[in-house]
């Protein structure tokens, strides 16, 4: 019996064919022909049971057979709020990673210490999309553009705030501890860069409601806090 391959398709009830970078994976590496069975994941909490109805040079189309709308394995929303290495490939790794473990959202940060100014989402969103696919997640985190940190903590946003840092001029509170506690599902986590937040944007977070929290007594790079604080909120809103 031949394994069901999964494929992402936006907006999949709408259409009638594999996306064109799916299709050519379809057809040249996994030689798949008319009849063979699939699940077309559409990133939006349903997964479609189908069936390839033609295949041509560049074309796969198919048929849905069933539509199996999905629950959620967490709560709410994880949004996850980190300023990017100078080593792309530890961020992309960390998206990839934090997508299997499970999130919504991720928002690359400029703040006054970052290694880096720029970041090409497009490559991130394509480690995302495969990630989803190997660990089957029903939803595709969104990803965002690099955002200037003053403009991200003044701007509103749903649930609770929680700024990860290493200084001890402010008092933290265990980050698990407070997920644990707080009765919302929407969580925003913000992660520094290498060489943490400035002071000044520390106070601004604070400012702007954000909890100052810690991650726990390890010094922790920017793509292990990353994953942390995304593990620790998936545990907490799983449970």
């Amino acid at each position: 019996m031949k394994e069901v391959r999964y494929f992402y398709v936006p907006k999949a009830a709408e259409r009638q064919e594999l996306p064109e970078e799916e299709a050519t994976h379809a057809i040249r590496v996994l030689r798949m022909v008319p009849g063979d069975r699939i699940v077309l994941m559409d990133g939006d909490g349903v997964f479609y049971d189908a069936e390839i109805t033609l295949v041509t040079n560049k074309k796969c189309h198919y048929a849905i057979v069933e539509e199996r709308r999905q629950e959620r394995m967490w709560q709410g929303r994880i949004h996850l709020a980190i300023a990017p290495t100078k080593m792309m490939e530890r961020m992309e790794w960390m998206a990839e990673k934090a997508t299997e473990i499970g999130f919504d959202e991720i928002t690359f940060l400029d703040c006054r210490f970052s290694e880096r100014e720029k970041i090409r989402t497009d490559r991130i969103e394509k480690i995302v999309i495969s990630a989803v696919k190997q660990s089957r997640k029903a939803w595709v985190p969104k990803v965002n553009a690099m955002t200037a940190f003053r403009e991200f903590v003044t701007s509103s946003r749903p649930g609770r705030k929680y700024i990860c840092h290493c200084y001890e001029e402010f008092s933290k509170t265990s980050l698990f501890r407070e997920l644990s506690d707080a009765q919302v599902d929407d969580v925003t986590v913000l992660v520094g860069p290498e060489g943490d937040f400035s002071l000044d944007e520390v106070r601004m977070a604070l400012d702007n409601g954000y909890v100052s929290v810690s991650l726990g007594n390890s010094r922790l790079r920017t793509e292990t806090a990353g994953l942390v604080a995304v593990n620790m909120a998936n545990i907490v809103k799983s449970s």
